[in-house]
């Protein structure tokens, strides 16, 4: 039998745009399927061609999450919304300690919206996926009209599996426990509003985007009892922090001269009133643990390439009013609140 799609034309992915018929169901919405995403994303159980995927899942406890992704610009240092998703959803499942296993992936496109961006985007995602040991196995694509989006939005669920004796959970950090971070503060949130306002900065900065599942990994064959993992996203350190303060009952006590953060974004952040502290990170995760796990699990961080600027910034501390303290590099003490309002919108 002749297969009817060699006579479909190819899609022009240079000169090509996003329209309406590639979100009506019928043969440009399976083109665009089968040449754009199908191609890029291609794994067994993708390649059923079915709505769902049906997969075997080891014995254990089983982790899921969904988010969705808005960042504006689509493209920016370091990363783009494809990579940043993957990065997200994997980067999510991980902080249960859970090894991730699968993604889906919903895309929202807006009529006009260049093939070639998107193939990009698609691309990069593809990529990410791959370098985090993950498959995307279901997905959905819908279109809407002109000036009803903004060029791409991707939605994504993951799912993972926690092996034996780990439980991280954001209500079990204890008086005495140290607060550990993998690196430097701020970096996504400063290189998303560098691009989007078209700050001239002498040095590029660049987003922290990654998959921590490797490192988390990593840490939790060293230390299993690690109390809390986080990442801290949106709101940054200071609202990460408050956040584990108030669901475990429990104040903490900060070292600001502790707190890894760049040069470059110390002095964006002075340039512009803001606080890398609440600046959003990708790529970066917090970690609560007994004091006495401390120095292994650090020495563990910095053993690991995403973990190499890894520190203790502080101690865990009994407090009825669960406020988070800093010691400033002066000496003195000040409470890091939670974020008010919205200091950088759609960074993620």
């Amino acid at each position: 039998m002749t297969d009817r799609r060699l006579f479909t034309r190819k899609l022009d992915i240079a000169r090509g745009a996003v329209d309406m018929t590639h979100g009506s169901g019928g043969k440009a919405m399976a083109q665009l399927v089968r040449e754009l995403f199908a191609a890029a994303f291609a794994n067994p159980y993708l390649d059923q061609g079915n709505d769902q995927a049906a997969f075997e899942v080891p014995g254990g406890r089983m982790v899921m999450t969904t988010d969705g992704f808005v960042v504006s610009p689509l493209f920016f240092p370091g990363g783009d919304i494809g990579s940043l998703a993957v990065h997200g959803t994997v980067n999510d499942v991980a902080m249960a300690g859970a090894v991730p296993l699968h993604l889906t992936a919903g895309f929202i496109i807006e009529e006009g919206f260049p093939l070639a961006d998107l193939k990009r985007v698609v691309d990069s995602m593809a990529a990410a996926a791959r370098e985090a040991g993950v498959a995307i196995v279901s997905g959905d694509t819908k279109v809407v009209e002109r000036g009803k989006g903004d060029g791409v939005f991707i939605t994504t669920t993951g799912i993972g599996m926690v092996p034996p004796g780990v439980a991280p959970s954001g209500d079990r950090a204890r008086p005495g426990d140290a607060i550990l971070v993998s690196g430097t503060m701020g970096d996504h949130g400063v290189a998303i509003m560098s691009t989007r306002d078209n700050l001239g900065f002498e040095t590029a900065i660049l987003s922290d985007s990654a998959a921590l599942n490797g490192l988390v990994a990593a840490m939790v064959a060293a230390v299993p009892d690690v109390h809390v993992l986080r990442d801290p996203t949106r709101g940054g350190l200071a609202t990460t922090l408050n956040e584990i303060a108030h669901q475990s009952g429990v104040g903490m006590r900060l070292r600001e001269s502790d707190i890894p953060v760049r040069a470059q974004v110390t002095a964006a952040c002075e340039l512009l009133g803001l606080d890398p502290l609440y600046a959003a990170n990708e790529g970066k995760l917090i970690a609560i643990c007994a004091g006495e796990e401390c120095d292994r699990l650090l020495s563990v961080m910095r053993d690991h390439p995403l973990g190499r600027d890894a520190a203790c910034i502080g101690r865990v501390v009994e407090d009825a009013h669960r406020f988070v303290q800093m010691e400033t590099r002066f000496g003195g003490h000040r409470i890091v609140d939670w974020l008010t309002g919205e200091q950088l919108p759609r960074i993620c």
